[in-house]
Order: structure tokens, then sequence, then C-alpha cells
């Protein structure tokens, strides 16, 4: 095998111990394979050892290494900050979202959403650790931001997104990423039927498990540390 396949095969492992962990069952929890700033050929070895879900961070280079693909059953997500003049590739090329932070933004994909693609599947991404570098809407600002999603057409609101603070404590991690189920619960009680936690990355998948992700999103325990850019 291939030393993405052998990875692909220890994260596999991870996320399923990690289930069983939590009484879960390890079919209800996607392995997003994060693939900003990897080759398409990796890509394609990811492909061949089974992976099907990959995501992306930069606009740019997601533009050109998609049609690179495009002969392959990919699904796409985007993970990545979204510009303003970005978002009618998004819309056209992916069938996921899960960094939406303002109702521009939503409102734009929304209307570039082509009428013969699915619905784009979106999450909202909220900023759990209050830290000024991160994107995000405030805990406190998310339920008018979600109304405003749900209420546009083209677009389907699925959950919440999350990236925490760094933190090599365990409790820490999962004290984090318990705010977010919380939040979707929230939103749930207040009308929404949201079925998706986008949250957990090679350090803190199994706490992420621990708290409810559906979605954990690998990219370096995958293809290895990413080059500078």
């Amino acid at each position: 095998m291939t030393t993405v396949a052998n990875a692909l095969q220890a994260i596999r492992q991870r996320l399923a111990e990690a289930a069983a962990a939590a009484g879960r069952p390890a079919e209800g929890i996607q392995l997003l394979a994060v693939s900003k700033t990897v080759p398409a050929t990796a890509i394609r070895q990811a492909y061949a050892a089974g992976q099907r879900a990959f995501g992306e961070s930069y606009a740019q280079e997601a533009m050109e290494k998609i049609p690179a693909l495009n002969d392959l059953p990919l699904e796409w997500h985007f993970i990545g900050p979204i510009q303003s003049n970005k978002t009618r590739p998004l819309a056209e090329h992916f069938s996921w979202v899960h960094s939406l932070e303002r109702a521009k933004i939503a409102e734009r994909l929304s209307a570039a959403r082509p009428a013969g693609l699915p619905d784009l599947q979106v999450c909202i991404q909220v900023n759990i650790s209050g830290e000024a570098s991160k994107s995000g809407v405030a805990p406190e600002e998310l339920l008018p931001l979600a109304r405003q999603v749900q209420a546009l057409p083209r677009l389907k609101l699925r959950g919440l997104m999350a990236i925490p603070e760094p933190t090599p404590d365990p409790a820490h991690q999962r004290q984090q990423l318990r705010v977010l189920g919380e939040l979707l619960d929230q939103l749930n009680a207040a009308g929404f039927s949201l079925d998706t936690l986008s949250m957990g990355m090679s350090d803190d998948l199994e706490a992420a498990i621990a708290e409810g992700a559906t979605i954990v999103r690998v990219g370096s325990a995958i293809f290895g540390k990413r080059p500078k850019i």
C-alpha cells in the first residue's frame, strides 16, 4: 500500500475505536480528508484507498485541482474562509461549505448555486474559543444568522462547524467541543432540524467524536505535514 493508504487505514482505525469508546456507530461519522496544498496525485492515491470526501480551504487552488480530478466521483467540501468574490466557484463546484459566517456570503452562495445541482449543504462556523484570530460567528449571534440562512433557496443548512483553540489538555478539548454540540441542540430546540457537527482534526478527533462529531476533518495525519504557503 501507498503511504497515503496506510495513513488512511490508521485514521479509520482511530475513528472506529473512538466511536466504540463513545458508544456510537462508526458509520455515523464521516471522514473528510483535508487536501489543501496536497497535489492531485495524492488525492488519487486516497481515492484508490476508498476515500471519497475531500476538504479544500483555498478557492483558487481548488479551482485548479477539481477539474484535474473530474474523472473521479469525489465529494468536495469547502472548509476555509470565504471571500465575497469567490462565492460563485464555490457554489458551482462544491457539495458542502462548512465555513459560513455572514449572511451576505450565504446570499451570494444561494444566488450563484446552479439550479441543476442539488442544494448546497452548508454549516455555520462558530468561534467557540473567542479567539480574535479565529473565523466564525459569535455564539450569541448564531440564531439570527441561522434563521437567515435557512430561509435562502438552494442552500440546505445542515449544522455547525468549529476550529477549537489548540490544547494538549483532553478535558479542555472536550469542553470547547461540547459548546458546539450544545449550540446545535439549542437551534434544534428553536425549531431547526440540524444533524451535522463538523469538528475534530488530526490532534483531537477522539475528543470530537466523544462530543458528537458527525464529520471529522483530517489532513496532516493522512497526507503528512503541509508546506507553509
